[in-house]
């Protein structure tokens, strides 16, 4: 038993000095180079003679490495939780249209500014990010009270699954319908909200935000027992005492929060929640979420600050979209993770 927990700490505390090495590139790489002595001097607090240095690093790359860290780690754990009470490798955290419903208020507040009020939300500065916040937040939160409802009706997973699949058509109909009435102005920026991006939580969003998952992400490991309960199936995890209702509202609603939270500050970021369980489950080769709970969380973490470096390559202008460099990175990492799978079991 010692030998095999071995690795599995190695392996977490490789993956912690990773996400520091990480967090340091996010701070010194971008489009702008600044010498590695004066990220040092900035950091720890020393003044510096380029006052534009200090705000680059400081109000940019900061908050933008915080908020990567923090929201991989959340869609990465809400990922492995949908993962698990749905038994299925597929599932990820927009599973159950939660995505949806939060790009839906964002949709109504965006689309119908301009339309209703002639003045459009992306011209309206913080206030226009505050009311963005908001709307998401709300989607994503009305989504989940009727997924909550749906789920004490329904018995079977595969059921639900179909509920929250059906829930996210709905919205998207919507979505589609406000975009044809509205103007242009707003279309475009409701489409650059939609790409996701890091770069969005700053000044006053980036301390709520990192206090709400930071109370969220900890509550999420009380699932761990539940969760290896669910892995047994049904009818083993009720003769346990389990409560399946009960235990599938809960792990359903961790999932969700982090998914809206994260939604709502970030936009909405695809493939790291759908990546990360099967990375995790490759490099660890274990079920038990009490290793996967915790590694899921580390490899999202790095996995986004990853991303959010390419996304701002050294020299390039801009930045490019979160949601196509996660799906470039996330999409051949599972598809080895499944093919060296599949060849072991074919070896056995």
């Amino acid at each position: 038993m010692n030998k095999d927990k071995i690795p599995v700490w190695s392996l977490m505390l490789a993956l912690v000095l990773l996400i520091a090495v990480l967090f340091s590139a996010n701070l010194l790489l971008g489009s702008v180079s600044i010498p590695l002595n004066e990220v040092i001097n900035i950091c720890i607090g020393n003044e510096s003679d380029n006052r534009i240095w200090t705000n680059i690093v400081l109000k940019s790359r900061m908050p933008q490495a915080i908020t990567a860290l923090t929201a991989g780690a959340g869609l990465a754990v809400s990922g492995l939780l949908m993962q698990t009470v749905f038994r299925n490798p597929l599932a990820d955290p927009s599973v159950l249209g939660v995505s949806s419903g939060a790009s839906m208020g964002v949709a109504f507040v965006v689309l119908l500014s301009g339309s209703l009020g002639g003045v459009a939300l992306s011209s309206l500065g913080i206030i226009g990010e505050l009311a963005l916040t908001v709307a998401s937040i709300a989607g994503a939160l009305a989504v989940m009270a009727l997924i909550a409802f749906v789920s004490q009706k329904v018995r079977g997973n595969v059921t639900l699954l179909i509920m929250g699949v059906m829930i996210g058509y709905i919205a998207n109909a919507i979505i589609g319908v406000l975009k044809f009435f509205s103007v242009e102005e707003d279309i475009k920026a409701y489409v650059i909200w939609g790409l996701g991006s890091f770069s969005r939580v700053s000044g006053n969003q980036i301390m709520p935000f990192v206090c709400t998952m930071a109370v969220l992400l900890p509550l999420s490991f009380l699932l761990v027992k539940t969760l290896n309960l669910l892995l047994l199936g049904d009818s083993y995890a009720r003769n346990l005492g389990l409560n399946l209702k009960r235990a599938r509202l809960l792990v359903i609603s961790c999932s969700g929060a982090l998914v809206a939270i994260v939604t709502a500050y970030c936009g909405p970021i695809a493939f790291l929640g759908l990546a990360v369980p099967h990375l995790c489950k490759g490099l660890f080769r274990t079920s038990d979420h009490k290793v996967l709970m915790p590694a899921s969380l580390l490899v999202g973490a790095a996995m986004a600050l990853t991303c959010n470096i390419i996304a701002r390559m050294p020299g390039f202008e801009g930045a490019l979209p979160v949601n196509s460099v996660t799906a470039l990175i996330g999409a051949p990492v599972v598809m080895s993770v499944i093919f060296k799978k599949n060849k072991g079991d074919a070896n056995e």
